[in-house]
């Protein structure tokens, strides 16, 4: 029986998805061990790079695979060195109209081209792969040529990418038999295919591939260009046996994700959105009043994504419904009372002093000092692209580790000229959320605090 897997490429083009809902994205499939994640590739903008870093961080079992275009093999690396287990994916195109249309390069320039950037990948990455766009339009005689060029200069994968998307489903197999006859360097390496969905039979070519010899498909949870995740994962399921195949993945846990994904892709967020401003989709927005129980507020909680015990659960209950009695508590309001009142631990660390520097001509930069509680002092300096960012980069840099930022928000206590201000930030750890709350008449210093207050929760959960 050979494994297949499966590159999950819904991120690989993903415009309708904002930068949470991407990281979101990412973390889901992560979570439930999806082989491969493609990205998109660096298009110039500097929230690509901010997206690939920041995926490559929080990324844990899947493989991390970033698609090389126009030559950026070295930034394409610099934001995915980062990662666990990353890949470097080099696609060129191989058919007589993308070579001389997309690449602007004959046939013996490309095969030059592919030779190069594979083996400057190769030098900066343990596993690279090579992606021939077009191929089932391409000359096989030249297209096994590329291949050959591109193990040769070390790549472990081969992925055939059908963009035209004009084989019907036997002819697609007919095709992947056809390389790996011609290919004798591809024995002991991966194929892998991406079949399109032009004429809404993607799943049917890829299962086609996958008998004549292909271990690895590209699919996606939502937008239909290719196959479909969830479909073709039961596909294999009900088939596999019978062509000698089989794939690791968990159904149950990809349908449920597959849901979630499909409707952030169908439901992108909106600025102002009343439940979003906690970081709520519209299905996980939870409506809380003055009547409602302790069964609700723990469903609300966990809309948040927090997972309370009973004490903590019965303590925030207790909370909300002294609050409640006087006036209205919406999402954000119980986000800052779960992080006032659960998972209340002996601090770990402790502010000392921290310094701001900021101004509209200077990148800011912070000083940051913390007292642990075994009587070691340590400190961190960091930049950042503000006040905020700043002080938090250099907390990160003290404690050596870097937690994602899933939520941050500032909102005023009291008026006026010495208005008390409250932070509430979320950080997430191991796919669990640890909210904090900082007070100050300085906002930057309630942040601080409210950054070091979810730091001790986490560090006394991982001390258990």
């Amino acid at each position: 029986m050979r494994k297949i897997l499966i590159a999950e490429a819904t991120l690989s083009d993903a415009q309708g998805l904002s930068f949470r809902e991407k990281l979101e994205t990412a973390r889901l499939l992560d979570a439930i061990n999806t082989n491969i994640i493609e990205l998109c590739p660096l298009s110039g903008e500097k929230s690509d790079e901010i997206l690939v870093k920041t995926i490559a961080a929080q990324t844990n079992s899947a493989i991390l695979s970033c698609p090389v275009t126009d030559g950026e093999v070295e930034k394409t690396w610099e934001c995915l060195q980062g990662a666990k287990k990353p890949r470097l994916n080099i696609k060129l195109p191989v058919s007589v109209v993308g070579m001389e249309y997309g690449a602007h390069l004959k046939a013996p320039k490309l095969l030059e081209r592919i030779s190069r950037e594979v083996a400057l990948a190769r030098e900066k990455c343990p596993d690279v792969s090579f992606t021939a766009l077009d191929a089932t339009r391409a000359e096989e005689d030249f297209l096994a040529s590329a291949i050959e060029a591109a193990v040769k200069a070390g790549a472990d994968t081969v992925v055939l990418s059908d963009d035209a998307g004009s084989f019907l489903p036997d002819e697609f197999g007919a095709f992947v038999r056809r390389l790996l006859e011609k290919c004798e360097l591809l024995k002991g390496r991966t194929l892998g295919v991406c079949a399109s969905d032009a004429m809404s039979m993607a799943e049917a070519c890829a299962f086609e591939a996958v008998k004549a010899g292909a271990n690895l498909v590209y699919a996606r949870a939502a937008g239909k260009t290719m196959p479909d995740y969830r479909i073709f994962v039961d596909i294999l399921g009900a088939k596999g046996e019978s062509a000698a195949v089989y794939s690791d993945a968990d159904v149950t846990a990809i349908r449920r994700t597959v849901d979630r994904i499909k409707h952030f892709a169908s439901h992108p967020e909106s600025e102002g959105a009343g439940a979003r401003e906690a970081g709520l989709s519209d299905a996980q927005a939870v409506i809380i009043d003055a009547a409602s129980d302790i069964h609700a507020v723990g469903r609300a909680a966990e809309s948040l994504g927090y997972e309370l015990s009973d004490e903590d659960l019965a303590k925030v209950f207790e909370r909300f419904k002294s609050i409640s009695d006087k006036k209205t508590v919406d999402m954000r309001e119980l986000d800052a009372i779960i992080a006032a009142n659960a998972l209340q631990v002996p601090p770990t660390y402790n502010l000392y002093s921290y310094v701001i520097n900021s101004g509209n001509i200077i990148t800011a930069s912070a000083h940051i000092v913390l007292d642990k509680n075994d009587g070691e002092r340590v400190q961190g300096i960091s930049v950042g692209d503000g006040p905020i960012d700043a002080a938090f980069m250099a907390i990160e840099q003290l404690i050596g580790h870097h937690y994602e930022l899933d939520e941050f928000s500032v909102r005023a206590v009291t008026g006026g000229y010495e208005a008390v201000g409250e932070a509430l930030v979320r950080l997430r750890d191991g796919g669990k959320l640890y909210s904090g709350r900082g007070i100050s008449t300085d906002i930057v210093g309630a942040a601080i605090r409210a950054y070091i207050n979810a730091l001790n929760k986490i560090v006394y959960r991982e001390n258990q």
